[in-house]
């Protein structure tokens, strides 16, 4: 997704649960397009598969519309290892549960959850990422 455009977003679609990958956590968030705002809802720490039995828990009882993941890039906006990998989890999640993922530049995003004194960064993280993707709502 390009951050300076609008995502085209069904009007029916209020609800989102958004995802802040990583190889050994990661952050998650709900929030909804009425409010425009997010709340954490803590990390999963799990890889691989057991990973995704935690997702489909989440997902069950939230009842998503869609699903947002951060993809991060270097400063200059550059891709490095992570941003395929977060990719490819984009990915797998859109083949799994069968909800579309929208792409989020995530850039500092983890920086701000820290400097924001988070408890939990990667939660935060998520959430800063899906507050940042309801303002793009067109």
């Amino acid at each position: 997704m390009n951050q300076q455009s609008l995502v085209a977003v069904p009007a029916t679609w209020t609800s989102f649960i958004a995802f802040d990958f990583g190889l050994k956590r990661t952050g998650v968030a709900v929030g909804n397009r009425i409010l425009g705002t997010a709340q954490p809802q803590g990390s999963i720490h799990a890889e691989g598969d057991a990973r995704f039995v935690q997702i489909a828990q989440r997902i069950k009882e939230w009842q998503p519309d869609a699903i947002v993941i951060g993809v991060p890039y270097h400063p200059d906006g550059a891709p490095h290892e992570n941003t395929a990998r977060a990719k490819k989890f984009g990915r797998q999640l859109h083949g799994r549960f069968g909800l579309q993922v929208f792409e989020v530049d995530e850039r500092y995003s983890t920086t701000e959850a820290i400097a924001s004194g988070a408890k939990d960064a990667d939660a935060a993280s998520a959430c800063i990422i899906l507050e940042q993707f309801l303002r793009s709502l067109a």
